[in-house]
Order: structure tokens, then sequence, then C-alpha cells
């Protein structure tokens, strides 16, 4: 009973740290406007990176992996089961954030700065995984579905299984804001990164 409590006290703490839409908040400081209105229309840094701006991009990619790291790092010292609220609190934030009615970015930094602070050697190899694909291929969806397809793996793995299946319902999370993505992939109409989107 006290898991369960602390789990979903690090669920809302997660849930809210999660929600702020920085890609949003940064390009509207800019005076770009508002970052739903172009490319994908998506609040994250692949879609800021569309505006020219790859100061912003970089600093959204930051932010958004930050704060989930954030909330995980905070939520650890006062229970293991309130940081791994919070890790799964975080992404779902990031994903469905209640400011935004819901329609918030793809989870994929911040999915990785969870990881980085809730299972390091899960998280290093995720972004090894990703930096790898992403130069190889240089297509962002694939290098985040692949890299976070096979995070609860190395998190299982190290770190056992609770931590494996939380890993679990994240990436699958991420893999359904993903879906569009995986259509142009299997289509091979999937922009490169870079690369302008219309749709």
């Amino acid at each position: 009973m006290v898991d369960i409590v602390y789990a979903l006290l690090g669920l809302l703490i997660g849930y809210g740290l999660g929600s702020v839409p920085f890609g949003l908040v940064l390009t509207k400081l800019a005076g770009l406007g508002d970052i739903r209105s172009i490319g994908s229309g998506n609040i994250g840094a692949t879609n800021v990176l569309r505006t020219g701006r790859k100061d912003l991009a970089f600093l959204t990619l930051i932010c958004d992996s930050s704060k989930g790291a954030f909330a995980v790092f905070i939520m650890s010292f006062l229970y293991p089961f309130a940081a791994i609220g919070a890790a799964l609190g975080s992404v779902i934030g990031h994903l469905f954030p209640v400011w935004l009615k819901f329609k918030g970015g793809k989870g994929v930094a911040t999915t990785l700065g969870v990881m980085l602070v809730l299972t390091p050697v899960a998280g290093i190899l995720s972004c090894i995984i990703w930096l790898f694909i992403a130069l190889t291929f240089r297509i962002s969806s694939l290098s985040a579905l692949i890299a976070i397809g096979l995070a609860p793996l190395w998190a299982g793995l190290f770190y056992g299984d609770i931590y494996g299946i939380v890993t679990i319902i994240i990436a699958a999370l991420v893999f359904y804001k993903h879906q569009d993505n995986i259509r142009r992939l299997m289509n091979g109409t999937e922009p490169k990164i870079g690369q302008n989107k219309k749709s």
C-alpha cells in the first residue's frame, strides 16, 4: 500500500513538471509565434529545429529531458516507487499536458532524461543507440523508435522487472504518439533530420 501511495505521489509531481511545454514557451518568447502552427505541429525539439533556430531546438531538447530527469531525481530522495511514478508521470505530462488540451509532444527527450536518472545504464545505452541510428540514417523518428523500443530490455536486464515493466509502458506511449511517423517510415516518406515537413 505504501508503495502505491508513493508511486501516485511521484506520478502527480512528475506529471506537473513533465507537462511544461518548453518548446512552445521558448519559441513564443523568441517571437516565433506558436510552434504548433508550423511543420509537424509538435512542441518538441525536432519541430523547433524547423524554425531555423538551432539554439532554441537545442535548448528545448535540454529542457524537455531535464524536466523528466529532475522529477525522478527529487522523488528518488523520497522513496524508490516515488521515483518510478515520477518517471511515468513526466512522460505522460509531456505527451498529454492539461495546459494544451492534452495535445503535447512525442516524449523522446523526456523519456531519455527520465531513464538517465532512473536507470542510468539503460539511459546511456539508449542515447548511444539513438545517436548511432540518427547519424547513420538521419531520421529522427527512426532513431527514437529503435532506441526507446530497446530500452525496456536494458532496464529489465540491469535493474529488474519493475523497471522493465514501467519502461515498457513508457515505450508503448511513445510509440502511440509516433503513429504517423511509423506510417511514413513504412511508406518511405518520413523526412530526414533538418528537412522541412509540411504535415
